[in-house]
């Protein structure tokens, strides 16, 4: 008896432990682990600075290039030099010295606009990552959403099982009384009794559906698997969606503002590539100095310095027709981002045509569900009053209750319906709120 009660005390204390352990999460802080922890988030903000720092007026090639240059030369050489004048020089292991040193920069003056499409081109690619981002951002916080809410729902569904395990301990308890005094049989009492163990083993495989959720959150948050989450929430709809509104704030959506870059992108690529058949004029100057020194022979020192200034004209004539290709290469390549953008486009035309239907029609079911639901718990409480009374039979008390947590679960799952409606219409509209 003494063991028994240890082992009942560590029981108790380690499901103690476990709830204590138990990390609460409400849904603005579920969204906020998933934003600072999730890896694609982490790669796309990267790919935003990335895209940050190229864009600019040097990166585009606008800026001048300045570069400085030297190189000094120590040598032993041996000379032998036969003048015209008959002097004959001769002389070994003589040093001399070579020192070349060179200070130039150039600027493009013109390269057929190619700068101006570039830094705009530059700017467009920075606008398309940060697009991305919101699109990839939208995405997880749906994707949390949708989870957390599961778990909810999977909590709403073991709320109803528990206040059918009571009817049917109820039910049982009855059927007991009822035997005791002969107003029943044993069919009653094993079918009683069925009837409990069901709702019981419904109760294991929920418990299980549960686990397996919150297993799912965890894994999207990028939380340890064994984090045991704690939410206390319910499926509440917020104000009424309209549809013209979500379907005139499609364009709002930040992966069609993305696709729209990629056009922009694409077309600036174009200019990019036209500009290669102008000619280009760039300034150059600089300041030179070399000093060469030698030890022997006819020149001693050669010394010479001063700055210079120039132009470079570059024409193209012919380059077998690369360009011409690259050019019909970047158009087809403008048209396929604008082909993908109407396909996404008139996808999400369709998608907020189906959801909105499925959102009125979940609303409208969920108004007359309630009501459904509030008649079937009338009905089985009435009905466990007459049974007890001995004016209705096991087999009504059994319908009624059934009734009663068909009702409960429809009215759960109308519920997680209408919100999934709601997030996807959100999302599609830009208006999803994190």
């Amino acid at each position: 008896m003494m063991k028994l009660k240890w082992i009942c005390l560590l029981v108790i204390l380690v499901c103690f432990i476990q709830i204590t352990n138990a990390q609460k999460l409400t849904l603005q802080e579920a969204i906020d682990l998933g934003l600072k922890n999730n890896f694609d988030i982490q790669l796309s903000r990267n790919d935003v600075e990335i895209s940050k720092l190229n864009n600019s007026f040097g990166m585009a090639g606008g800026l001048p290039i300045v570069v400085g240059t030297a190189n000094d030369q120590e040598s032993i050489i041996n000379i032998h030099q036969k003048l015209n004048s008959g002097v004959d020089i001769k002389r070994n292991a003589v040093t001399s010295n070579a020192l070349n040193a060179n200070i130039a920069g150039s600027i493009v003056l013109f390269n057929g606009y190619r700068i101006k499409a570039t830094q705009q081109k530059l700017n467009a690619l920075q606008k398309q990552t940060e697009a991305s981002l919101n699109a990839d951002i939208l995405t997880l916080v749906q994707n949390v959403m949708v989870s957390y809410y599961g778990i909810v729902k999977q909590q709403n569904f073991i709320e109803a099982l528990q206040q059918s395990i009571a009817l049917s301990e109820n039910q049982l308890s009855l059927v007991k009384l009822k035997q005791q005094i002969g107003l029943a049989n044993n069919a009653d009492l094993f079918q009683s009794q069925i009837d409990l163990n069901t709702r019981m083993q419904e109760m294991q495989q929920q418990q299980l559906f549960m686990i397996q959720a919150k297993s799912d959150l965890a894994n999207l948050l990028n939380l340890a698997t064994t984090s045991e989450i704690e939410i206390n929430d319910s499926i509440v709809n917020e104000d009424p969606l309209e549809y013209n509104e979500v379907l005139s704030s499609i364009e709002q959506n930040p992966l069609l503002i993305s696709l729209s870059q990629q056009i922009k992108v694409n077309e600036l690529i174009e200019k990019e590539i036209a500009s290669q058949r102008k000619f280009s004029l760039r300034a150059n100057a600089g300041l030179n100095l070399s000093n060469n020194k030698s030890g022997a022979g006819q020149v001693l020192l050669n010394q010479s310095y001063g700055p210079y200034v120039g132009l470079n004209l570059s024409v193209p004539i012919y380059n077998g027709g690369i360009n011409k290709r690259q050019t019909s290469i970047a158009k087809v390549n403008t048209q396929q981002a604008t082909l993908t953008k109407e396909q996404i486009l008139a996808s999400y035309k369709t998608s907020v045509l189906k959801l909105y239907q499925t959102y009125a029609s979940s609303a409208e079911q969920l108004n007359t569900q309630k009501n459904s639901f509030q008649l079937a718990k009338q009905l089985v409480d009435l009905s466990t009053k007459r049974f007890e009374l001995g004016a209705a039979t096991i087999l009504e008390l059994r319908e009624a209750q059934k009734s009663f947590e068909d009702a409960a679960y429809q009215l759960v799952s109308l519920k997680y319906t209408l919100k999934l409606a709601e997030i996807e219409l959100k999302k599609i509209s830009n208006k999803l709120k994190y």
